[in-house]
């Protein structure tokens, strides 16, 4: 008998149908990978096994946990399972921890509840998990705080908690989405090592199929609440049996087609954007009394430009400075040094007022579009925020006929825009954040991560959307990724940022091909490829 099985498993919640008929089944020992855009049905199948759904949801077939049946048991029963025997990793690692909670508290609290355990007993064992999933006490005190923390180290804290008690089954949901490719690569190794130590079953839930081929023994593609595949991970998506998986590895692996500029650092071309030895400190944390610490430097003497309709990529690890440098590039921070000039005008050191002309030329395009939204505020309004910055307000009717344009140029319809924010799926709100954007026509937008988040189908479309808008509208795109395939996909150039600093740029194709830095290597080496992760693992398997 398999650790999890779950046979003709049906969800509705009111009466929507969420899942339909779903076979599942994980051993111990084994990882299994689930599949499938958004609104699948992947994150309820998880929570499904958790019995954390919602009040009105309503559930049929069998979910058998260690022999078990999930569905028939009582809350005791699953509170003394979650934790202890069932574990879960949450996509966003920073509303998944206690801001208000250490580290270290959080972590031995299930060992407490589930165990028992003094406080210093669980402590020492909330020590030794932490170091065990690289946050040792001497650089990382368990007195810290969330915030205190990246994201790949709060992420980390995340895995410590469901993996404290050495869990029979781990549930990991979206686990390295929002991490640098490095951080990924250690954060999956970690997964792994876990799974091999203590036999334990694992359920990755991922939208990124290089990652599932990487890890996964099995692999499951959910569509719409039904299971449209599933097989041994090399051979299903070699095979491609289903079209709905050749869909997906098309959309894996797509590159748009775009207009690509035939000389993307010619000098007679006109610097749309300047970037001259800009340069940001931040004051060092004082050792004691008498040693006063060296500044922070978080971009430090960096120089680039970007021509008119020039796509720019600047990649690199999570805290290098790429937002940073973003953010004085928006006038959004002042830089300690250096100048910033855009569409000939120098921005630094410039009031608000003046300002303006470059806040109607220069948008920005958020990772979390949803986090950029008052969720109060209806999409009409939210869209034409920036119509603020124009000369000439419009009038009413003027505004919804121009919110419709901007909807309609990003595959949105005009009634659209008297919904609220949480109406859309993630890919849809990334859509009206671009359609926010470019409302005013921008000459630049700067787009921090913005399809990170998003599955590979609609990351597909929105990177189209990119390169659509590129070649109609000529709108200049600093991109802000460390996603590899979307710097490839989407980029005339690529500027590579380590420690604040550019260490290599050059055209993307040949950068990323013939990396020169050592940071450039370790990002190529540790970003996953389809096609690669395919070939190995049916090389392994004889």
């Amino acid at each position: 008998m398999s650790l999890l099985e779950i046979e003709n498993l049906s969800l509705k919640i009111g009466e929507t149908p969420i899942l339909r008929d779903v076979d599942l089944s994980i051993d111990a020992g084994e990882v299994m990978g689930l599949v499938g855009e958004s609104g699948s049905g992947k994150s309820m199948t998880a929570l499904t096994v958790m019995q954390l759904l919602p009040n009105a949801a309503r559930t049929e077939g069998r979910v058998s946990f260690d022999g078990i049946d999930i569905l028939a048991a009582t809350e005791d029963r699953m509170c003394a399972l979650r934790g202890d025997d069932i574990g879960m990793v949450f996509q966003e690692p920073m509303t998944a921890l206690n801001p208000v909670k250490t580290i270290g508290e959080q972590v031995a609290e299930g060992i407490r509840w589930h165990t028992g355990a003094s406080r210093a007993d669980a402590e020492e064992r909330a020590r030794q998990i932490l170091d065990r999933v690289g946050l040792p006490e001497k650089k990382f005190p368990m007195s810290r705080y969330p915030h205190q923390l990246s994201g790949g180290q709060r992420q980390r804290v995340v895995i410590a908690i469901a993996c404290a008690l050495k869990p029979k089954l781990l549930i990991a949901d979206e686990p390295t989405t929002a991490l640098d490719v490095v951080l990924q690569a250690q954060i999956l190794e970690l997964l792994r090592d876990l799974v091999d130590e203590n036999r334990m079953g694992l359920l990755l839930i991922s939208h990124d199929l290089a990652v599932v081929t990487q890890m996964a023994d099995r692999i499951t593609i959910l569509r719409h609440g039904e299971v449209m595949e599933a097989g041994e991970t090399a051979q299903t998506l070699s095979k491609q049996a289903h079209p709905y998986t050749r869909q997906l590895a098309l959309a894996s692996t797509h590159v748009p087609e775009r207009r690509v500029l035939a000389h993307p650092f010619a000098g007679d071309r006109a610097s749309l954007l300047e970037v001259q030895n800009i340069s940001r400190f931040y004051p060092g944390q004082r050792l004691s009394m008498f040693h006063k610490a060296e500044p922070f430097r978080a971009v430090d003497d960096v120089s680039f430009s970007i021509a008119p309709g020039q796509s720019t990529a600047l990649v690199g690890r999570s805290g290098c400075g790429k937002s940073t440098l973003a953010r004085m590039i928006l006038a959004l921070d002042r830089p300690s040094g250096g100048e910033i000039r855009f569409m000939g005008e120098t921005l630094t050191g410039r009031d608000e007022a003046a300002l303006k002309p470059a806040r109607r030329n220069m948008q920005v395009v958020f990772q979390d579009p949803y986090g950029s939204f008052n969720p109060r505020h209806k999409v009409e309004r939210l869209v034409a925020e920036p119509l603020h910055l124009l000369e000439k307000q419009p009038s009413p009717a003027e505004r919804r006929e121009v919110v419709a344009s901007a909807l309609h140029e990003v595959g949105l319809r005009a009634e659209d825009m008297d919904k609220y924010p949480h109406e859309f799926s993630g890919g849809q709100r990334q859509r009206l954040s671009i359609a926010r954007a470019i409302i005013t026509r921008p000459k630049l937008v700067v787009a921090d991560e913005p399809v990170s988040a998003l599955d590979v189908s609609i990351r597909a479309q929105i990177l189209d959307l990119f390169a659509d808008l590129n070649g109609r509208l000529g709108v200049a795109y600093l991109f802000i990724t460390h996603d590899l395939t979307v710097a490839r996909a989407i980029t005339d150039d690529v500027m590579i940022m380590h420690e604040g600093k550019i260490v290599e740029r050059g055209p993307t194709g040949e950068v990323l091909d013939h990396p020169q830095s050592e940071a450039t290597k370790a990002l190529v080496a540790a970003a996953p490829d389809l096609h690669r992760a395919i070939a190995r693992r049916l090389q392994e398997q004889g």
